[in-house]
Formats: structure tokens, sequence, C-alpha cells
């Protein structure tokens, strides 16, 4: 593993029964993330995924690179565009520090209007043989 590698990219089908789901799984109870009509009535143009879900998601997708033993550090994400029903949102990551058993990959998620999620994971490669 060098910095630079770069992650292999994972398409995320946004469909609404996962953005429902996963924002009530979370505890998250807000009317923008599992009713239409009032997410529009608040200024958006349908439910949109939480930070939450997103979280999680950039969790899986640096942890199923990794392997089983890596063990995440630290997630720092920033969100922009929202996550849609209907769209698709492609993750990539790049390797760009190694300290020690430490990794650090940049993180992007970007779907059909822009970026949504951006950020760096730090995962700790024990036991792994890279």
């Amino acid at each position: 593993m060098s910095v630079g590698d770069e992650l292999p990219p994972l398409d995320v089908p946004l469909t609404r029964t996962m953005i429902v789901a996963t924002a009530l799984a979370s505890r998250d109870y807000q009317d923008v993330h599992h009713d239409p009509s009032l997410a529009v009535e608040r200024g958006s143009k349908d439910v949109f995924m939480n930070i939450l879900t997103t979280n999680g998601i950039v969790d899986r997708y640096v942890t199923a690179w990794a392997g089983p033993a890596a063990v995440v550090k630290a997630i720092r994400i920033r969100l922009g565009a929202p996550n849609y029903p209907g769209d698709t949102m492609r993750l990539t990551g790049t390797v760009t520090s190694l300290d020690g058993d430490d990794v650090e990959i940049a993180v992007k998620g970007v779907n059909g209007i822009g970026p949504h999620v951006t950020g760096t994971v730090v995962v700790r490669m024990r036991g792994n043989s890279e």
C-alpha cells in the first residue's frame, strides 16, 4: 500500500426506501428524511439522506476495502449536495497518508447534483499483511 493508491469506486443506488429506512433506523425522525410533502414544504425537492446514513456508508466503503482486521479511528466528513431518491452516489477514495499501522483515506461521494460528501477516514490496519 502506498500514498496515492485508489480504492475501487462504489456506486450506491439511492432509493426512497433506503433513505427513509436508514433515517428511522438511526432514530432521526426529522420529517425531511421520510415525508415527501413536508420535505417539499420546507424547501427541498424531496426527502433526502441524513448525515448518520452518509457516515455509515462512508465507514462501510473504507472498511470493505481495508479488511476485517481494520479499526476505524476517525471519520471526518462534510456534506454538500443532498442525496435524493432515484439518484446514485459514487464513492471514491485515495490513500493520502501512512503512519505506522494508520492509513488516512480521502473520500468523496458524488451524485447527479455534485459532491454529497467529502472528508477523510483514518483506519488502523492491524493484522493485515499489507
